[in-house]
Protein backbone atom coordinates (compact mmCIF):
# COMPACT_ATOMS: atom_id res chain seq x y z
CA UNK A 1 0.00 0.00 0.00
CA UNK A 2 1.42 3.32 -1.25
CA UNK A 3 2.43 5.71 1.72
CA UNK A 4 0.80 8.44 0.22
CA UNK A 5 -1.95 8.58 -2.48
CA UNK A 6 -2.98 11.19 -5.31
CA UNK A 7 -6.10 12.31 -3.44
CA UNK A 8 -3.87 13.45 -0.72
CA UNK A 9 -1.75 14.98 -2.88
CA UNK A 10 -4.31 17.02 -4.66
CA UNK A 11 -6.19 18.28 -1.66
CA UNK A 12 -2.80 19.57 -0.39
CA UNK A 13 -1.99 21.48 -3.46
CA UNK A 14 1.25 19.59 -4.46
CA UNK A 15 0.10 19.53 -8.26
CA UNK A 16 0.90 23.47 -8.17
CA UNK A 17 4.10 24.55 -9.92
CA UNK A 18 5.39 27.63 -10.84
CA UNK A 19 4.73 30.04 -13.32
CA UNK A 20 5.99 28.63 -17.40
CA UNK A 21 8.30 31.61 -17.66
CA UNK A 22 10.11 29.98 -14.52
CA UNK A 23 10.21 26.76 -15.50
CA UNK A 24 13.61 24.07 -15.25
CA UNK A 25 13.20 22.52 -18.84
CA UNK A 26 15.12 19.41 -16.52
CA UNK A 27 11.45 18.87 -14.96
CA UNK A 28 9.40 18.28 -17.95
CA UNK A 29 9.22 14.75 -17.14
CA UNK A 30 7.28 15.91 -13.95
CA UNK A 31 4.91 18.34 -15.37
CA UNK A 32 1.16 16.93 -16.60
CA UNK A 33 0.10 20.26 -18.10
CA UNK A 34 0.22 24.13 -18.14
CA UNK A 35 -3.05 25.72 -16.82
CA UNK A 36 -3.30 29.69 -16.74
CA UNK A 37 0.23 29.75 -17.47
CA UNK A 38 0.87 27.97 -14.64
CA UNK A 39 2.50 24.47 -14.55
CA UNK A 40 0.84 21.34 -13.13
CA UNK A 41 3.06 18.44 -11.61
CA UNK A 42 1.80 15.06 -12.49
CA UNK A 43 0.76 13.78 -9.19
CA UNK A 44 0.92 10.15 -9.95
CA UNK A 45 4.54 10.72 -10.80
CA UNK A 46 4.96 12.08 -7.35
CA UNK A 47 3.10 8.94 -5.70
CA UNK A 48 5.70 6.99 -7.23
CA UNK A 49 8.77 9.07 -6.12
CA UNK A 50 7.61 9.16 -3.12
CA UNK A 51 7.41 5.81 -2.15
CA UNK A 52 10.84 4.90 -3.82
CA UNK A 53 12.22 7.52 -1.76
CA UNK A 54 10.60 6.73 1.42
CA UNK A 55 11.38 3.23 1.02
CA UNK A 56 15.35 3.91 0.80
CA UNK A 57 15.13 6.37 3.55
CA UNK A 58 13.40 3.55 5.58
CA UNK A 59 16.44 0.96 4.92
CA UNK A 60 18.95 4.03 5.67
CA UNK A 61 17.21 4.30 9.25
CA UNK A 62 16.95 0.63 9.58
CA UNK A 63 20.58 0.22 9.52
CA UNK A 64 21.49 2.77 12.16
CA UNK A 65 22.09 5.32 10.26
CA UNK A 66 21.50 9.38 10.27
CA UNK A 67 19.32 11.65 7.82
CA UNK A 68 19.92 15.53 7.73
CA UNK A 69 16.81 17.03 7.36
CA UNK A 70 17.37 20.65 5.45
CA UNK A 71 14.65 23.62 5.55
CA UNK A 72 14.86 26.96 6.01
CA UNK A 73 12.47 28.53 3.84
CA UNK A 74 9.77 30.20 6.63
CA UNK A 75 6.63 28.39 5.19
CA UNK A 76 8.92 24.68 6.35
CA UNK A 77 10.51 25.55 9.17
CA UNK A 78 7.84 24.22 11.74
CA UNK A 79 6.77 21.15 10.12
CA UNK A 80 10.57 20.04 9.43
CA UNK A 81 11.29 20.84 12.72
CA UNK A 82 8.34 18.57 14.24
CA UNK A 83 8.49 15.55 12.08
CA UNK A 84 12.45 15.16 11.82
CA UNK A 85 12.23 15.27 15.80
CA UNK A 86 9.62 12.67 15.30
CA UNK A 87 11.75 10.04 14.03
CA UNK A 88 15.06 11.19 16.42
CA UNK A 89 16.87 13.16 13.40
CA UNK A 90 18.85 16.17 12.76
CA UNK A 91 17.72 18.96 10.89
CA UNK A 92 18.86 22.20 9.90
CA UNK A 93 16.13 25.26 9.74
CA UNK A 94 17.90 28.31 10.62
CA UNK A 95 21.09 29.68 8.03
CA UNK A 96 23.06 26.82 6.56
CA UNK A 97 26.95 26.64 7.93
CA UNK A 98 28.76 27.14 5.04
CA UNK A 99 31.04 23.69 4.99
CA UNK A 100 28.91 22.09 7.26
CA UNK A 101 29.17 18.87 5.45
CA UNK A 102 32.55 19.55 4.04
CA UNK A 103 34.30 21.23 7.15
CA UNK A 104 31.89 19.06 9.26
CA UNK A 105 34.93 18.76 12.35
CA UNK A 106 34.65 22.45 12.66
CA UNK A 107 31.39 21.71 12.97
CA UNK A 108 31.39 19.43 15.88
CA UNK A 109 34.13 22.09 17.31
CA UNK A 110 31.39 24.64 17.68
CA UNK A 111 28.63 22.17 19.18
CA UNK A 112 31.41 20.91 21.85
CA UNK A 113 31.58 24.57 22.42
CA UNK A 114 27.89 24.60 23.52
CA UNK A 115 28.40 21.78 26.00
CA UNK A 116 31.50 23.16 27.45
CA UNK A 117 29.53 26.23 28.12
CA UNK A 118 27.04 23.94 29.53
CA UNK A 119 29.25 22.15 31.71
CA UNK A 120 30.64 25.61 32.88
CA UNK A 121 27.74 26.69 34.11
CA UNK A 122 26.56 23.41 35.95
CA UNK A 123 29.55 23.54 37.82
CA UNK A 124 29.07 26.90 38.90
CA UNK A 125 32.71 28.38 36.72
CA UNK A 126 30.98 31.00 35.68
CA UNK A 127 29.05 32.44 38.94
CA UNK A 128 32.44 34.03 39.08
CA UNK A 129 32.35 35.95 36.04
CA UNK A 130 30.94 39.45 36.33
CA UNK A 131 27.49 40.18 35.29
CA UNK A 132 28.46 41.72 31.44
CA UNK A 133 31.01 38.20 30.94
CA UNK A 134 27.72 36.10 32.14
CA UNK A 135 25.40 37.82 29.97
CA UNK A 136 27.92 37.76 27.00
CA UNK A 137 28.54 33.87 27.29
CA UNK A 138 24.82 33.50 27.20
CA UNK A 139 24.20 35.31 24.49
CA UNK A 140 26.68 32.97 22.84
CA UNK A 141 25.50 30.09 24.00
CA UNK A 142 21.70 31.07 22.63
CA UNK A 143 23.31 31.39 19.02
CA UNK A 144 24.84 28.49 18.99
CA UNK A 145 21.74 26.32 20.17
CA UNK A 146 19.74 28.44 17.78
CA UNK A 147 22.38 27.61 15.00
CA UNK A 148 23.85 23.64 15.68
CA UNK A 149 21.03 22.50 18.80
CA UNK A 150 19.45 20.73 16.21
CA UNK A 151 22.29 18.85 15.42
CA UNK A 152 24.01 18.18 18.97
CA UNK A 153 23.94 15.02 18.61
CA UNK A 154 25.10 14.58 15.01
CA UNK A 155 28.36 13.28 15.80
CA UNK A 156 28.93 11.62 12.36
CA UNK A 157 28.25 12.92 8.61
CA UNK A 158 24.86 11.77 7.90
CA UNK A 159 24.08 8.83 5.18
CA UNK A 160 21.35 11.17 3.32
CA UNK A 161 20.44 14.41 3.62
CA UNK A 162 16.16 15.54 2.84
CA UNK A 163 15.96 18.90 1.04
CA UNK A 164 12.70 21.16 0.85
CA UNK A 165 13.65 23.83 -1.75
CA UNK A 166 16.88 22.80 -3.74
CA UNK A 167 17.13 26.37 -5.13
CA UNK A 168 17.26 27.81 -1.54
CA UNK A 169 19.27 24.96 -0.41
CA UNK A 170 21.90 24.98 -3.08
CA UNK A 171 25.14 24.88 -0.44
CA UNK A 172 23.80 21.92 1.00
CA UNK A 173 22.60 20.28 -1.77
CA UNK A 174 26.23 21.18 -3.50
CA UNK A 175 28.22 20.08 -0.53
CA UNK A 176 26.61 16.59 -0.40
CA UNK A 177 26.87 15.97 -4.14
CA UNK A 178 30.82 16.45 -3.55
CA UNK A 179 30.90 14.05 -0.73
CA UNK A 180 28.64 11.23 -2.15
CA UNK A 181 25.82 11.50 0.29
CA UNK A 182 22.60 11.03 -1.51
CA UNK A 183 20.30 13.68 -1.62
CA UNK A 184 16.09 12.76 -1.20
CA UNK A 185 14.28 16.32 -1.95
CA UNK A 186 11.26 18.30 -3.20
CA UNK A 187 11.18 19.30 -6.15
CA UNK A 188 9.48 21.94 -7.72
CA UNK A 189 9.47 22.71 -11.51
CA UNK A 190 11.11 25.93 -11.07
CA UNK A 191 14.52 23.76 -9.85
CA UNK A 192 17.02 21.38 -11.18
CA UNK A 193 16.07 17.87 -10.54
CA UNK A 194 19.83 16.76 -11.74
CA UNK A 195 21.81 16.85 -9.05
CA UNK A 196 19.18 15.09 -6.52
CA UNK A 197 19.62 11.34 -6.12
CA UNK A 198 15.93 10.91 -4.96
CA UNK A 199 13.58 13.64 -6.59
CA UNK A 200 10.03 13.79 -5.29
CA UNK A 201 8.18 16.20 -7.87
CA UNK A 202 5.87 18.85 -5.83
CA UNK A 203 4.79 21.90 -4.68
CA UNK A 204 7.85 23.12 -2.19
CA UNK A 205 6.21 26.53 -1.22
CA UNK A 206 2.74 24.99 0.25
CA UNK A 207 3.21 24.07 3.90
CA UNK A 208 0.32 21.30 3.36
CA UNK A 209 2.11 19.69 0.73
CA UNK A 210 5.40 19.70 2.20
CA UNK A 211 3.95 18.27 5.10
CA UNK A 212 2.33 15.56 3.20
CA UNK A 213 4.82 14.06 1.83
CA UNK A 214 7.29 14.63 5.02
CA UNK A 215 4.26 11.94 6.64
CA UNK A 216 5.14 9.94 3.85
CA UNK A 217 8.61 9.81 4.50
CA UNK A 218 8.71 10.17 8.26
CA UNK A 219 6.50 7.15 8.61
CA UNK A 220 8.98 4.73 6.49
CA UNK A 221 11.69 6.03 8.87
CA UNK A 222 10.04 4.93 11.76
CA UNK A 223 9.49 1.86 10.12
CA UNK A 224 12.71 1.36 9.48
CA UNK A 225 13.89 2.44 13.18
CA UNK A 226 11.13 0.13 14.84
CA UNK A 227 12.08 -2.88 12.62
CA UNK A 228 15.90 -2.15 13.52
CA UNK A 229 14.40 -2.36 17.53
CA UNK A 230 12.87 -5.78 16.99
CA UNK A 231 15.67 -7.15 15.24
CA UNK A 232 18.09 -6.02 18.26
CA UNK A 233 15.38 -7.52 20.46
CA UNK A 234 15.14 -10.76 18.95
CA UNK A 235 18.91 -11.25 18.17
CA UNK A 236 18.87 -10.56 22.16
CA UNK A 237 16.49 -13.09 22.76
CA UNK A 238 18.26 -15.33 20.85
CA UNK A 239 21.47 -14.54 22.35
CA UNK A 240 19.94 -15.59 25.92
CA UNK A 241 18.35 -18.74 24.68
CA UNK A 242 21.73 -19.67 23.13
CA UNK A 243 23.83 -19.21 26.79
CA UNK A 244 22.40 -21.89 28.33
CA UNK A 245 22.32 -24.07 26.10
CA UNK A 246 26.35 -23.33 25.66
CA UNK A 247 26.93 -24.17 29.05
CA UNK A 248 25.50 -27.25 29.51
CA UNK A 249 27.25 -28.23 26.26
CA UNK A 250 30.68 -27.11 27.69
CA UNK A 251 29.80 -28.92 31.22
CA UNK A 252 29.50 -31.79 28.86
CA UNK A 253 32.56 -31.41 27.18
CA UNK A 254 34.61 -31.28 30.46
CA UNK A 255 32.66 -34.32 31.97
CA UNK A 256 33.93 -36.18 28.81
CA UNK A 257 37.68 -34.84 29.51
CA UNK A 258 37.71 -35.78 33.02
CA UNK A 259 36.59 -39.59 32.11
Amino acid sequence: MARTSFDTLLEAGAHFGHLKRKWNPAMAPYIFMERNGIHIIDLHKTVAKTETAAEALKQIAKSGKRILFVATKKQAKEVVAEKAQSVNMPYVIERWPGGMLTNFPTIRKAVKKMANIDKLIADGTYDKLSKRENLQIQRKRAKLEKNLGSIADLTRLPSALFVVDVMKEHIAVSEANRLGIPVFAIVDTNSNPNNVDFVIPANDDASKSIEVILDAVCGAIKEGLDERKAEKVDMEAAGEKKAPKAKAEAKEAEAEEAK
